[in-house]
């Protein structure tokens, strides 16, 4: 059985570096497609060294987020290797792209972290996530609220609940990231902040956001995604002195900054997450989030743009007492990979 994997950012790396030693220890041939929808160094070929997982097999090396732009490349894949199966990642245009390709080609699509709505359809991650689920064969819900509103869709294809596998990805890679922090600061001591979705890096939503850091009365680190540093210089912003801007960073470099962070701001879905796992209360610079549960917790503050609700989020943020277990055991690729190899065997 061959699977071909698409991915494009590194949310979409840490997903398929656990995914790709579970498919590979169930007998799986397994190829990826890196579309480079990131090409920031820190940000993807880095991955690969740092977590000692193999090269993707091709490499488009687009450096665009156009999916028309993203296809053809695909689709060449595609037809060089032939997969029984071509699985997609999350929300991103790569995602979308190679769900499109693979429909064309008449390969089956599986799409993993399926049935995640925030709500917003302005955001073109929204949008994305809803045409995959309706093209997927298969649909790798994390948990069953997913499932339910997959339900409620309507999806044609098969959906199970088998859990995140960004819990796969923090289970196995923690250890190691403890061990890689970038800074010197002792832990609690300050927080970290990340801003890269496309509405909050354009004024005057970026502008309100960063006002609401320089209240803050305390050290913020901030690893600049390229495209933030940018608008940031473009836009002529200015961020207070106890806001240190650093390079972006690689995946155990950022995990272990972030788990021993006081608090984590973010517009960022996966960091939503990993905050929850590694118990670090979280507050969410946009107005809607997939990650409900996360809010519902009391564990994540959803602030949006607000510089005053920002600031407020921030001096009360504390993680309750009790956390129920959210979006699984870190055990979904395992899941993934017995799904997939159980479709060869219905054949």
């Amino acid at each position: 059985m061959k699977v071909l994997s698409v991915v494009g950012n590194r949310p979409q790396f840490i997903k398929s570096a656990p995914l790709s030693v579970a498919l590979r220890e169930t007998g799986i041939d397994h190829v990826v497609v890196h579309t480079g929808q990131h090409y920031d160094d820190a940000m993807s070929a880095i991955f690969y060294s740092e977590l000692a997982i193999a090269d993707p097999r091709y490499r488009l090396d687009l450096r665009t987020a156009d999916p028309d732009a993203m296809r053809p490349g695909i689709a060449a894949a595609i037809a060089a290797e032939q997969p029984d199966w071509l699985l997609v990642y999350g929300d991103t245009n790569s995602t979308l792209a190679g769900a499109e390709a693979a429909q064309a080609a008449g390969v089956p699509v599986a799409h993993v972290e399926a049935g995640l709505r925030s709500g917003d359809l302005s955001m073109p991650e929204e949008r994305n996530r809803i045409a995959v689920d309706r093209s997927s064969a298969l649909l790798f819900a994390p948990d069953e609220r997913s499932q339910a509103m997959l339900e409620i869709e309507g999806v044609a294809g098969e959906v199970a609940v088998v859990g995140d596998v960004m819990a796969d990805a923090t289970r196995l890679f923690a250890p190691l990231a403890r061990e890689r922090c970038p800074i010197t600061r002792e832990p609690g001591s300050y927080l970290v902040a990340t801003i890269h979705r496309e509405a909050n890096v354009v004024q005057p939503r970026l502008g309100r956001i960063i006002d609401g850091l320089n209240r803050i009365p305390e050290p913020i680190v901030f690893p600049a995604h390229p495209r933030t540093a940018a608008a940031i210089e473009r836009e002529g912003l200015e961020l207070a002195p106890h806001v240190e801007v650093i390079p972006p960073l690689g995946y155990l470099e950022l995990a272990s900054l972030a788990s021993q962070a006081r608090v984590i701001l973010t517009d960022s879905g996966g960091l939503q997450k990993e905050a929850y796992w590694y118990g670090v209360p979280c507050v969410t610079m946009r107005p809607s989030t997939e990650w409900v549960d996360t809010v519902e917790a009391g564990a994540n503050t959803l602030v949006g743009d607000d510089p005053d609700a920002i600031t407020a989020a921030v001096a009360g943020a504390e993680m309750p007492a009790r956390r129920p277990v959210l979006y699984g055991d870190g055990h979904a690729s395992e899941r993934i990979a017995g799904v997939l190899l159980g479709t060869m065997r219905d054949r």
